[in-house]
């Protein structure tokens, strides 16, 4: 690996320092990629009354229980030690028959021929160990960027650390869509928690402090859905459960092995790298054709030793020669270090890739379903207009733009809005109301602060609406803050068919200008016997009346038209999923191009249809609104049944199914949930649309290249195997020895794992069709160029070596020309490959500075195969005389002609783009 990969690999495993307070005291553990990625998700301002202790540990006590306790891990998370690299790599079978060359070099008594093939042994397990142990840390890393993190309090001062970074004694925030990180005790808060995990419940658990599960009498053991030995303290939180709903602080009382999921033995922390599918495909291929060397060279051993009546050692030495010229064991490096390090090149354009499979089917993805919040726009709401109902057919409204102040008419819809917005908001659009609420309500009757919920109804599938329930004026008595869909607040209200029209007329004209639009709604509720009595199911029971509209503006992100023109090019498919007003949707998708047909589907309209009758309609429509996460489920699976590949984004806990589905789920760094990261595949730490156009172009040139490395191994590998087995079939001298295939592999191996890796993408990347994602590079198909220019390789340098014996006979003058002219075609080969729409000299000079640094390296060991008489005396070479280049020339430049007739006759229209 070259020195700039070593910099960025350690950049990603750099410490980040945190810096609490004046002493910049260290917390370890904490990687990123630079200080801008810190957090995946910025740290909330907190609500906290004077009760809860909202000062934590400090810096200093923090470490020393770290340093006591040591990290919050579950056992297993130990990273691939050096040895079981090292290992690894020794039991290769390439390196166990180099081993065994050696060995019959010294049975034959040369032992210089010996020691130098073990040095260069030697040598090529360093670099492969080197490569391995490079790749395997760039994993950790970007497994230990993905690892789970926590909101703790430390200092007075709100903190997102690493996981394994908590310690007994940390309060912690906790809120819908977090993973619990440690074993806690809640403090403040009521949290609806998924404990299915460990009890294999569906149904969420209710948690709440003590002192509220006293004031509510309720006995511990009828908590719906918590097994009898776990739920005998609600107030008990568990690690790697899931926050469904709520807001808490915690302290954490159990860290590691002696949480409960430690102290039954699963190892839930513990981010497996899977092998991708190509990685598993190559493995198989490269076990048969190792299955296939050893027969064949066995075969070879016995001819030459029982036919030929050749000595059995220089037999066995012929035989291992040619089982190492068959086997492509470069594949399998290709593989994983391009996997890799794409997965960190994605990681530098903020792409954190979670699963590595992934980044192989990016350049498949035929079909983008994106949300519209936050990643098609810029996720930073700001209320545009309020609404209020004159009592005609007409509507007063108010915009902030260039008032000085909020008329009296217009409080009454503020507060309520206000009141039915969470006190510490994560979703952009209710930061949006609270903002306006602080700065429009200041100074007047109507500001509500630090008013806590007496109950809670939250959005559902069935009721597109949240309603907050706080203590009235009198005993008994409770007003009710409604806001959500407006159709869904106007039946809440049970208003008139007269006022609902109305009232989808405002939001019709707002969502036209590409608002999204809320209702508000309040009521009062009179419990008629006391607290005891029970609360309604359901807010339907709820008397309510209507207060108003709230719009609020998203802008576009100024870089998404652009990538969206790119997508169409590229012949990718773009399908907005949103749970906005489809008059919002729809307007938005003609500001960015998305979009300019009319039709809409919307979450009622996938309720009517069935899959058959939606596949249809799917055809004709890129926009489906109003979509319940289900719905997303459901759109996802009908698209890949009908042969797409799609990749889709997601934040939410109940988007995780789907994204989890998807052929690549991207979950959103700074909005998303834990559960939408854990179940995606890719995190766009920044939010961006442009940065997954971004990834599906890397995912094209990593594929691109990979199938550029291949072609080229198995290209180079024919020349090998023609000439470790023909001059045997023939009766003709025998010259390629392991010696000589462990240096070729010297120049090999690199030129696949840093060569080909550093290519960068061709010009008509985003110009051709998705790929089929069950293509494969290692199909006859893709390879039958690289082994016809292997072969064409093989027959002139067959040819010239049976010319060289004709004319000179065998010795070191004909073999040592035919290895010089062997090296210089890999070379060639590497530029043949390289870029196949243009000649292979042509590439010579290009973007690619290693392409010069190997052309380098190549003359300086010709030049010492050729003048250093050690060496040369060795490897069997020799000075070549005035003619011998002349008849190398003529070699070279035969092997250029049948490289370009090939590439010209396999060459094909460059792929119109598509729109």
């Amino acid at each position: 690996m070259d020195r700039r990969v070593n910099a960025h690999i350690r950049l990603m495993q750099t410490v980040i320092v945190a810096t609490n307070n004046a002493d910049q005291r260290c917390y370890s553990g904490v990687l990123a990629m630079h200080s801008a990625q810190k957090q995946l998700v910025e740290p909330p301002a907190l609500n906290r009354d004077a009760s809860s202790p909202v000062a934590g540990l400090s810096a200093t006590a923090a470490a020393l229980k770290l340093a006591a306790d040591g990290p919050n891990e579950l056992p297993g998370n130990a990273p691939t030690s050096n040895l079981l690299l090292l290992r690894q790599v020794l039991t290769e079978p390439m390196f166990l028959m180099l081993l065994a060359a050696g060995s019959i070099y010294f049975a034959l008594g040369d032992r210089t021929e010996a020691l130098l093939l073990l040095g260069f042994v030697v040598l090529v397990i360093a670099l492969t160990w080197l490569e391995q142990h490079k790749t395997q840390r760039t994993l950790e890393s970007l497994r230990d960027l993905s690892a789970p993190r926590a909101l703790v309090i430390r200092d007075q001062q709100t903190l997102r650390i690493a996981a394994r970074d908590l310690v007994c004694g940390d309060i912690i925030i906790l809120r819908e869509g977090d993973r619990i990180a440690a074993d806690a005790t809640l403090l403040s808060g009521q949290l609806a928690v998924n404990e299915s995990l460990l009890t294999g419940e569906a149904m969420p658990v209710q948690k709440m402090t003590r002192q509220q599960h006293q004031d509510a009498s309720v006995p511990a053991a009828a908590v719906a859905g918590a097994a009898a030995d776990v739920a005998a303290d609600v107030s008990t939180l568990f690690a790697s459960t899931v926050v469904v709903s709520g807001l808490g602080q915690a302290v954490v009382h159990a860290t590691a092995g002696a949480t409960a999921v430690g102290q039954i033995g699963k190892d839930l922390a513990k981010s497996q790298i899977q092998p991708s599918a190509l990685q598993t495909a190559s493995g198989q291929l490269v076990r048969r054709l190792g299955v296939l060397a050893l027969l064949i060279a066995l075969c070879q051993v016995l001819l030459a030793w029982g036919w030929d009546q050749q000595p059995l050692l220089p037999s066995l030495l012929s035989g291992i020669a040619l089982a190492m010229a068959i086997l492509p064991e470069e594949i399998p490096v290709i593989l994983t270090v391009f996997l890799a390090m794409g997965a960190w090149r994605l990681a530098q354009q903020k792409v954190l890739t979670r699963r590595v499979a992934a980044v192989e089917s990016l350049g498949a993805v035929s079909v983008l379903a994106v949300d519209k919040t936050g990643t098609l726009t810029l996720n930073q709401m700001q209320v545009a207009a309020l609404a209020i109902p004159t009592g005609q057919d007409s509507a007063e409204q108010f915009s902030p733009a260039d008032a000085k102040s909020l008329p009296e008419a217009f409080h009454s819809l503020t507060e309520f809005a206000m009141l039915a917005t969470p006190g510490d908001p994560f979703d952009p659009m209710e930061q949006a109301i609270q903002q306006f609420s602080d700065r429009w309500l200041a100074g007047t009757e109507h500001v509500r602060d630090g008013r806590q919920p007496e109950r809670e109804y939250p959005l559902s599938a069935d009721i597109l609406a949240m309603t907050k329930v706080f203590a009235g004026n009198t005993p008994r008595q409770y007003v009710l803050a409604a806001k959500g869909a407006p159709e869904a607040i106007a039946d809440l209200c049970h208003l008139t068919p007269a006022q609902c029209g109305q009232i989808q007329t405002q939001v019709h004209a707002m969502a036209q200008r590409g608002w999204r639009v809320l209702g508000v709604a309040r009521g009062l509720w009179q419990q008629a016997n006391g607290r005891d009595s029970g609360w309604p199911d359901s807010q339907h029971q709820f008397d309510f009346s209507f207060c108003g509209l709230v719009a609020l503006a998203d802008p576009p992100r100024p870089e998404v038209p652009a990538a969206i023109a790119e997508c169409r090019q590229a012949g990718i498919r773009l399908l907005m999923l949103t749970g906005d007003h489809a008059d919002t949707a729809r307007a938005i998708a003609a500001q960015i191009g998305l979009s300019e047909r009319p039709e809409v589907l919307t979450g009622v309209d996938l309720a009517a249809l069935d899959d058959t009758a939606l596949s249809a309609r799917l055809h004709k429509t890129d926009i489906c609104a109003r979509l319940q996460p289900s719905d997303k489920l459901r759109l996802v699976t009908l698209l890949q049944q009908q042969g797409e590949v799609v990749a889709m984004t997601g934040d939410g806990v109940n988007d995780a199914p789907a994204l989890k589905a998807a052929d690549i789920g991207i979950a959103m760094g700074q909005r998303g949930t834990d559960v939408a990261r854990e179940a995606a595949a890719l995190v766009l730490l920044d939010d961006s649309f442009s940065r997954i156009v971004s990834a599906i172009r890397r995912g094209r040139r990593i594929y691109d290249n990979i199938g550029k490395a291949t072609q080229f191994t198995f290209a180079v590998h024919m020349p090998i195997i023609a000439l470790a087995l023909v001059p045997a079939l023939l009766h003709w001298p025998a010259f390629l020895l392991p010696v000589h295939i462990v240096l070729l592999e010297l120049i090999i191996n690199p030129a696949c794992s840093i060569i080909f890796e550093a290519e960068p993408g061709a010009t008509d990347l985003m110009q051709r069709p998705p790929r089929d994602l069950h293509t494969s590079p290692f199909s006859l198909h893709q390879l039958g160029q690289g082994l016809l220019q292997g072969a064409g390789i093989a027959v002139i340098l067959l040819c010239m070596y049976g010319w060289l014996l004709a004319r000179h006979g065998a010795g070191v003058r004909s073999s040592s020309l035919i290895v010089l002219m062997l090296l210089l075609s890999v070379f060639l080969l590497i530029l043949a490959n390289r870029d196949r729409a243009r000649p292979a000299l042509s590439g010579l000079f290009s973007q690619n500075r290693w392409v010069m640094r190997l052309a380098l390296i190549m003359i300086l060991l010709l030049g010492l195969l050729m003048w250093l008489r050690p060496l040369g005396a060795v490897m069997g070479t020799m000075a070549p005389a005035g003619a011998d280049f002349m008849v190398a020339a003529v070699g070279i430049v035969l092997m250029l002609l049948w490289l370009e007739l090939l590439r010209r006759t396999s060459a094909v229209a460059p792929a119109k783009p598509v729109v």
